[in-house]
């Protein structure tokens, strides 16, 4: 029998899973938080194809709908299965994903890669710097190599190749978008876009931090399952109601 959970938190990297621990910590203290991962192996082909399937494997036995949140690519993750399977999802929480989804570090990487023609290291060097900032600079190699092990592990829809493409807005459920306002990979101005397709009368909302860069969650996991929490806490989204499974 599967556990009861309020929230699943979706995760697409076990070399970045660390990042996430701060704020699940925060978010169970309240909250009964389930984490599902998947991890790309090195032969499988790069599609979200296969875990959005083994998702919907997984909230199907679930005896109601669950809030769904996740973290760049994760999070573009649960807004697919949302828009396909909405009747499992009580609401979606996307930290770090904007408009426009497919934009992601993993495309600021390949795009870096065919733009300065850099080898792997030095260009994950420079993405260190801009996803964690200066304070980091002590862990950068291993901050690196994470990313370089999150770039084989992550089913993601970009390569040297060229980037994918996925539909932007439009999430069925209600909505809470987080961001930090010193992100380069989803700026400021960018995140705010998303008001095209908030329904405030959901509940939808917007929410920034002022600092954390790109893994804002993991430097301001108060702050963030502070925003998180009232968003569910909303009047506007119902309580959890049994669901019959098909």
């Amino acid at each position: 029998m599967k556990p009861d959970v309020d929230v699943l938190w979706l995760n697409s990297s076990l070399s970045l899973r660390c990042l996430h621990r701060p704020l699940l910590r925060e978010l169970s203290y309240r909250l009964k938080v389930a984490q599902w991962d998947y991890y790309q192996e090195l032969d499988e082909p790069a599609t979200l194809a296969v875990p959005l399937t083994l998702l919907h494997d997984y909230l199907k036995g679930l005896s109601h709908p669950v809030h769904l949140a996740g973290h760049g690519i994760s999070g573009v993750l649960g807004l697919l299965y949302a828009r396909q399977h909405p009747r499992h999802v009580k609401s979606l929480t996307l930290l770090g994903v904007g408009p426009h989804p497919a934009v992601c570090w993993q495309s600021h990487y390949y795009m870096n890669r065919r733009l300065l023609c850099c080898d792997r290291t030095l260009v994950l060097s420079m993405l260190v710097a801009h996803l964690f900032g200066e304070s980091v600079r002590p862990l950068a190699r291993e901050l690196a190599c994470r990313l370089q092990s999150a770039l084989e592990e992550t089913p993601s829809p970009h390569s040297l190749l060229g980037d994918g493409e996925i539909p932007p807005g439009d999430s069925p459920v209600p909505l809470l978008v987080c961001g930090s306002q010193d992100d380069v990979v989803i700026p400021s101005e960018t995140l705010t876009h998303w008001q095209h397709w908030i329904n405030p009368y959901r509940g939808d909302q917007i929410w920034q931090c002022p600092e954390g860069r790109h893994f804002f969650h993991y430097f301001q996991a108060k702050a963030v399952s502070r925003a998180m929490l009232q968003f569910w806490q909303s009047a506007a989204i119902a309580p959890l109601e049994p669901l019959q499974c098909r």
